[in-house]
């Protein structure tokens, strides 16, 4: 998980020369990428919600943390985090997260203000690179006592308006800056192959909320954080 993380991660860990692209490049063709996935994120997210129909003011308050620090935060976090060390150590601690929360007893399946709440302020820590915003709604919740699949339902109803947010403003700063024009054959395949592979993927989120441990999703995120920092070390 952490599509931010494994866009930087995955490049440097196959020898490709993705890191010496200019920033605005870089931006542009994640903008694509996290754009092929959104329809894929909507489906599932719409069709969670027809059993239960989201709660709009109860929405919004997962949606004020994560907007609030991306336009106070968003910009400085480019700028310092997203190096293959600093990735790999957000995913280490991000899946340690999430593995402690998970072993807190499911107590309830019914969501208040507080769960979206919280569920809002990982959405927001999910600003740095590594740290999935799913898996941090999923930490929160579970730490919040929800159940698991109700800790999913939360999750995915509040990432796609942050998502789709984030694509849109990324979208439009990356068109007023005119920059990415040279990758548009590039992004238009990395946001084909992120619709293919999202879409593959979507049956495995939905059993994420009959699994019985969220333990194996935590065991990949540590060991990927792991190579990233043990690659980063040799210089690789």
């Amino acid at each position: 998980m952490s599509s931010s993380g494994h866009l930087a991660l995955l490049p440097r860990l196959l020898g490709w020369d993705y890191a010496n692209l200019q920033g605005d490049t870089r931006k542009s063709f994640e903008v694509a990428v996290h754009a092929g996935s959104a329809p894929v994120l909507a489906a599932v997210a719409v069709r969670a919600g027809r059993s239960h129909p989201p709660n709009p003011p109860a929405l919004a308050l997962t949606l004020l943390p994560p907007v609030a620090a991306g336009f106070a935060l968003e910009r400085p976090i480019e700028r310092r985090l997203g190096g293959p060390r600093s990735v790999g150590l957000a995913q280490i601690a991000a899946g340690a997260a999430l593995l402690l929360a998970d072993r807190r007893p499911a107590e309830r399946d019914r969501t208040d203000a507080g769960d979206h709440l919280a569920v809002g302020v990982g959405q927001a820590i999910a600003l740095v690179p590594g740290v999935s915003r799913s898996g941090a709604a999923l930490t929160a919740a579970r730490l919040r006592g929800l159940s698991r699949p109700a800790s999913l339902h939360l999750a995915l109803t509040a990432a796609l308006p942050v998502t789709l947010g984030a694509v849109a403003l990324k979208g439009l700063r990356a068109a007023r800056e005119g920059s990415g024009g040279e990758l548009f054959g590039p992004a238009l395949a990395g946001a084909g192959a992120a619709f293919v592979s999202a879409a593959a993927a979507s049956p495995l989120v939905a059993r994420l909320g009959r699994a019985r441990s969220y333990a194996p999703l935590a065991a990949y995120r540590i060991g990927l954080g792991a190579l990233a920092i043990a690659t980063a070390g040799r210089g690789a």
